[in-house]
């Protein structure tokens, strides 16, 4: 099922998507719970969530990211397209010393739970900060139930569902730190959602699409299948160590592309319009906003 949290009279709230793409008002049956809460209790809230009916219908709702403040800091994924390694060690932002040399391990980090923000949200482009605004349509997964130590042969056992996630990236700032942390982290880095959908809904997710385009042209195109390091293998690897907790959630990575991919480099400037899409999850569309004006 699809699941998504907009907000009503200035709370946010919990609804179901039917099949006609109606939200359905799930309060009456969830109350106050959000969807982390039904994520934690999924035994014995799926089933009521998927048999509940007569749900009331909800009349043009804003939706928020599908889990607008995530416990902790998102786990995200680098060069895990072998296109987009290419690219990348072309751009002059990687490594000096291996450009474009394929990852042996794969490359994570995260993202603080600030930079979430909706899925049609503006982009803020901190323009005193960076110059090199880019995008990366990501697959994102839900983990349901948690642990550590995850054998890859389990791992899938342990997802919930999926997302797609924008992990923009400030690439100067990725570059002139010598680490992601602060280019992936500033605030409206990750839009999110529209939905968030359960896995048996979405089946494998080898079959599905990663593609993005900026006002409307198109930029990114890759099946799942492309990744370097599929998604067993990353539950596998950052669960070695880490114990992993319901709701968390970890982006796969991103297809070639994105901006710096290009001679010259097509960054994002303010007013540009981003779209995000996956199969089966729907799409983001987000603009960069423009500057704000200061008070004088």
């Amino acid at each position: 099922m699809k699941l998504v949290t907009f907000t009503d009279s200035g709370r946010a709230a919990l609804g179901r998507v039917d099949d006609e793409g109606q939200v359905r008002d799930l309060r009456s049956v969830l109350g106050d719970r959000t969807l982390l809460d039904v994520i934690d209790g999924w035994d014995q809230l799926g089933p009521v969530i998927e048999s509940a009916s007569g749900l009331p219908s909800v009349a043009s709702p804003r939706l928020l990211a599908p889990i607008p403040q995530p416990r902790r800091n998102l786990f995200a994924v680098g060069k895990n397209y072998r296109d987009h390694v290419q690219e990348f060690g072309r751009s002059g932002y990687d490594q000096p010393e291996r450009p474009g040399a394929l990852p042996t391990v794969p490359v994570v980090f995260s993202k603080f739970p600030t930079t979430v923000t909706g899925p049609y949200d503006e982009i803020d482009p901190h323009l005193t900060l960076t110059s090199d605004l880019d995008y990366e349509a990501e697959l994102a997964v839900i983990i349901g139930r948690g642990g550590r130590g995850i054998h890859r042969n389990q791992a899938m056992d342990h997802v919930w569902g999926y997302t797609i996630i924008n992990d923009v990236t400030a690439r100067d700032l990725q570059r002139d730190h010598q680490q992601w942390l602060l280019g992936k982290s500033l605030d409206t880095f990750a839009p999110m959602g529209p939905w968030a959908v359960t896995a048996d809904e979405i089946g494998p997710p080898e079959r599905l699409m990663v593609s993005s385009t900026v006002n409307g042209e198109p930029r990114q195109k890759a099946p799942v299948t492309d990744l370097i390091f599929d998604i067993p293998h990353l539950i596998s690897t950052i669960s070695a160590g880490i114990t992993l907790q319901s709701g968390d959630i970890i982006a796969t990575g991103t297809p070639a592309g994105v901006g710096l991919g290009f001679s010259p480099p097509r960054f994002l400037k303010p007013g540009d319009v981003v779209e995000c899409a996956i199969t089966g999850l729907g799409a983001l569309r987000n603009t960069v906003s423009p500057p704000k004006e200061t008070a004088q």
